[in-house]
């Protein structure tokens, strides 16, 4: 990416970033993946007691260090959510007992220019971890989920990031996979199931937010 489109979204992510801190989430910026680990471990990870640690889904999340180095640490007691060859009904007691870590992490579908965070979910886990139960929440964004307001986040969600990860889950039957957008299905498979909103940080703080000046996730 040539220099000027970096310091364009340098500088958006600046102004998101402020308006998150006024709404009371601890915020930071990095300019790659690589960064936001680092920022991770030498500036939020050591400020914090963390014996225990979970997630919830995020290609975000997935595409930096971050849960690597945390299964590698021996301290740490990781909860994988999404261990493969794990039968389902283990997973989801897996992400009941994610609800109470100390270490909450994932992304976030949307985030506005006025500080506020817009998420869809199928089960509820990873709403339900950002929102309550966990001492510390970590949000790794992509600069790509930021939208002017919630109107562009809802629209942006509708229009994308569900049809996007209904297609990324093989042999699910659900309408928007061939339509590319949402059809307000009543799919046994539909994922829409949750809006979250999260205004504020509370307490404040207890969210704290990785921008990163690159494209990740959906």
């Amino acid at each position: 990416m040539v220099e000027y489109q970096k310091n364009f979204w340098k500088l958006k992510l600046q102004t998101c970033a402020e308006a998150l801190s006024k709404n009371n989430f601890e915020t930071h910026i990095a300019d790659d993946c690589e960064q936001a680990a680092v920022i991770f471990n030498e500036q939020i990870r050591a400020a914090l007691k963390v014996t225990s640690a979970s997630l919830g889904d995020s290609m975000s999340l997935l595409a930096t260090p971050i849960l690597d180095q945390l299964k590698a640490d021996p301290r740490i007691r990781f909860i994988d959510t999404f261990e493969r060859g794990i039968p389902r009904d283990e997973l989801i007691e897996r992400r009941r007992q994610a609800l109470l870590v100390d270490l909450f992490l994932t992304g976030s579908n949307a985030v506005t220019e006025k500080g506020q965070l817009v998420n869809l979910d199928m089960v509820g886990n990873r709403v339900g971890g950002i929102t309550f139960g966990p001492r510390h929440v970590v949000l790794v964004i992509g600069r790509n989920k930021v939208v002017a307001d919630i109107e562009s986040a809802f629209m942006r969600i509708r229009r994308q990031a569900a049809p996007l990860n209904g297609a990324r889950h093989k042999g699910w039957k659900i309408p928007c996979i061939k339509t590319g957008r949402c059809m307000d299905c009543k799919s046994p498979q539909r994922i829409c199931n949750t809006w979250v909103i999260t205004e504020k940080s509370y307490p404040k703080g207890r969210i704290k937010v990785i921008l990163v000046n690159e494209e990740l996730g959906l």
